[in-house]
């Protein structure tokens, strides 16, 4: 069902143009406000559950709207699984729990086999940078991208003598070395949630790779770059190099929401995250003072996760054909984006709005540093590997085992040039399977 060979084809295209009309003609015109008050209605919502603060702000969002609307009934069926998000929502489908409204990430995917439906035009207009595939808008994204980069202790920092920030990655490797001699572990990194690993394997991605070439996934797919290709392995060296030298030894049985702990009680200096993480370490110990950077490369170069994203609320294909049930979503929806709640909930996340209504809050020192590389003209924006589309698509479960192959490199000390042959082996044996690039 999830095959996507490369997604662009006729057939796909004919299935999502079908699908569009089977909704037209079960539609009804002005289905809203209206239908809404006259009938209880009831829809299941899905997200991805690791995160905690998102989770938790997501669940008052929710709540705050079954309160005005005692009609409405939203089944939460989001949970903290051990599998991967997307694993997790092909479960659910095959067990015919598909949900109504969806945190959707893998959007290419789902379109072509016809579970998502394009969004309806009242909530596309909501939207600041609207992303299309297919011609169509299919996700309107819960924030825009974040930058990540280091959270770190003040207190750790001045305790090892570090006086300013690093202006080189050679720099930021001796701000380890400081602290390291200081006592203090230098990193803790959440290693037992996979998604968590990936924000140093994508931070290394984008200095050495997709900086410069932001196509490579797409060479790679037409035969044309290779795991062994310079970058590459500079990045995956240099995220085996940290991992082996700077990071908590028991980084595999650390969750994402244990690095908080971590981080306020002194057992590390620095945590590498986005700004979803401020809140929590906040809430853990209001008097904890910690600041904020993104890593540069080799050359100074600031170069961060940003672009929009193909990624958001989708609805399911069979919600978006009740129409009393898709009345009750795109109310929700836009009860949602709605500035003041909208507000809230970007407050809880330190999230960056996605609307052109510029939902605002105050922000800490920590998100005034966020916000300014993001306006810097100077920094380079990028995606993570698994965030691109059409084709730079990823083979669907390539992610997942790459980031595997890398962790069983750092836990085994492997030898880089190896793993990054095997890395191409399984590339090329998952693109043939899904037909990528036909």
């Amino acid at each position: 069902m999830y095959k996507n060979s490369r997604i662009q084809t006729t057939a796909g295209m004919l299935l999502i143009a079908a699908l569009l009309v089977s909704c037209s003609s079960r539609s009804q015109d002005n289905v809203g406000e209206e239908v809404l008050k006259l009938q209880p209605v009831s829809f299941s919502i899905a997200y991805a559950a690791g995160d905690m603060a998102t989770t938790q702000a997501l669940k008052a969002v929710i709540a705050a709207y079954m309160q005005t609307h005692p009609h409405v009934t939203i089944k939460d069926t989001s949970e903290i699984s051990s599998s991967a998000y997307l694993d997790w929502l092909k479960i659910k489908d095959a067990v015919g729990e598909f949900p109504d409204l969806l945190e959707m990430r893998d959007t290419e995917a789902f379109a072509a086999a016809g579970k998502i439906a394009p969004l309806p035009p009242e909530l596309v207009e909501l939207l600041d940078q609207p992303v299309q595939v297919f011609g169509q808008v299919w996700n309107a994204p819960l924030y825009e991208t974040p930058p990540q980069g280091i959270i770190y202790s003040k207190k750790a920092y001045a305790a090892a003598g570090i006086t300013r920030l690093p202006a080189t990655y050679e720099e930021f490797l001796a701000v380890q070395e400081k602290l390291e001699a200081s006592g203090i572990t230098p990193l803790v990194a959440g290693g037992k949630d996979l998604f968590h690993l990936g924000f140093w394997i994508n931070k290394f991605w984008i200095d050495d790779v997709y900086a410069e070439d932001p196509d490579w996934n797409a060479r790679k797919t037409a035969g044309a770059a290779s795991f062994t290709d310079a970058g590459v392995l500079q990045a995956v060296s240099d995220f085996k190099t940290l991992f082996t030298r700077y990071v908590e030894p028991g980084w595999q049985n650390i969750g994402d929401n244990q690095t908080v702990s971590y981080l306020v009680t002194g057992k590390a200096a620095q945590l590498y995250s986005g700004p979803w993480m401020f809140s929590p370490i906040e809430a853990a110990d209001p008097a904890f003072e910690f600041g904020f950077y993104a890593v540069p490369d080799r050359k100074g170069q600031v170069n961060v996760t940003g672009l929009p994203s193909l990624a958001g609320w989708s609805l399911s294909a069979e919600a978006a054909c009740d129409p009393v049930k898709s009345a009750a979503i795109t109310d929700f929806l836009q009860f949602f984006f709605e500035p003041d709640q909208y507000s809230r909930f970007l407050s809880a996340i330190n999230g960056i709005p996605a609307t052109k209504a510029k939902a605002a809050y105050p922000a800490s020192e920590a998100m005034n540093e966020v916000l300014r590389i993001l306006r810097d003209p100077q920094t380079v924006k990028s995606r993570m590997m698994n965030n691109w589309w059409g084709a730079n698509t990823l083979p669907q479960q390539f992610r997942n085992w790459y980031y595997k192959l890398l962790e069983e490199l750092v836990v085994t000390d492997g030898d880089v040039l190896s793993a990054m042959q095997e890395a191409d082996r399984e590339y090329d044996r998952q693109a043939l399977e899904e037909g990528l690039g036909k």
